[in-house]
């Protein structure tokens, strides 16, 4: 089996089939474009620069084309860079499948919707439970194969259900420290918090923002759905109100996305999860990529700080 590109050391050659999972013009300080092309495989993703791009360059080499690359893994502001010395389509009798490039998540979906409506079926107030249900059922099959976000955290196929699922399994244990928390309430925010995306993001391959997503955000749209699913439901109750809150808020802050901080407690230990577990990804996958006693490539959305691998870690760590 071929080395995946995130194992690649710097100073090594690159010889892969790999999958375009964007491409952005963008014109260099001597007039001429450029294309930065953004490569994955399973492993992951690197960004590659296509100097000198000709004018039928942006078709050739658009996002979710399968390309044969060739070139050499260099450091280039705190990440690596693929440089490129050749690149091609692949052609069509070399019968390589998109499904071969995604990186997916480490739990089959179908296990993980099991525990998903595990957690439903455990919860008691059956307001919360027949909304949260309704929305899962609605729009299940998306739910479980959309990535979380478009970079950043969980950014792979199936990504948003095991976003859910973690968080479920925090959950757990923090009601179970503290049951003074609304199970039922904490439970059905966590599982549509972020289910919104399946209309905010256009889905698992070569994932970017739709219309609704760029205009709307996923927040507003699980806001609306909750409102919907609850008249569909003839269900008028607080537990409504209360689960519009918690998606509301579950950013914590307005310049983070949240149009409300939290102001009920299950609002803000969902908040508290969402970040955790979210931050937990990032440096998890990072570090994946580091030796110990090296540093990670910086991670922007962790104030662009690397993080360091002890070298009493083993390689496995």
């Amino acid at each position: 089996m071929a080395k995946g590109i995130m194992t690649y050391d710097v100073g090594e050659q690159v010889d892969l089939h790999l999958l375009i999972k964007s491409s952005t013009k963008g014109i260099a300080s001597n007039g001429k474009p450029f294309l930065t092309l953004i490569l994955q495989d399973q492993s992951g993703d690197i960004e590659a620069k296509l100097w000198d791009a000709k004018q039928n360059d942006e078709l050739t080499y658009a996002a979710q084309t399968i390309v044969k690359v060739v070139g050499d893994i260099h450091h280039y502001r705190g990440r690596n860079q693929l440089k490129l010395r050749n690149i091609r389509p692949v052609a069509e009798n070399e019968q390589i499948r998109i499904d071969d490039f995604l990186e997916t998540a480490p739990i089959p979906k179908h296990d993980m919707m099991d525990t998903i409506m595990q957690y439903i079926f455990d919860m008691k107030n059956p307001n919360i439970q027949r909304v949260t249900r309704h929305l899962l059922k609605k729009y299940g099959q998306e739910f479980a194969d959309y990535p979380a976000a478009t970079k950043n955290h969980h950014e792979f196929v199936s990504g948003l259900a095991y976003h859910v699922v973690s968080m479920l399994h925090l959950a757990k244990s923090i009601v179970d420290l503290y049951p003074s928390l609304d199970r039922d309430l904490l439970y059905s925010g966590i599982i549509l918090h972020d289910l919104g995306k399946v209309k905010e993001l256009s889905g698992p391959v070569s994932t970017t923002y739709t219309v609704e997503g760029n205009l709307i955000g996923h927040i507003s749209i699980m806001v609306t759905e909750i409102a919907k699913a609850a008249e569909e439901l003839g269900i008028d109750s607080e537990e409504i109100l209360i689960l519009q809150h918690l998606v509301l808020s579950h950013h914590g802050k307005g310049e983070w996305g949240s149009p409300k901080p939290p102001m009920v407690k299950e609002a803000e230990i969902l908040h508290y999860i969402d970040n955790l577990d979210a931050k937990m990804n990032m440096m998890d996958r990072a570090l994946e990529h580091v030796k110990p006693g090296e540093y990670t490539e910086r991670i922007f959305a962790l104030e662009n700080r690397s993080f360091y691998k002890p070298t009493f870690h083993n390689e496995s760590s």
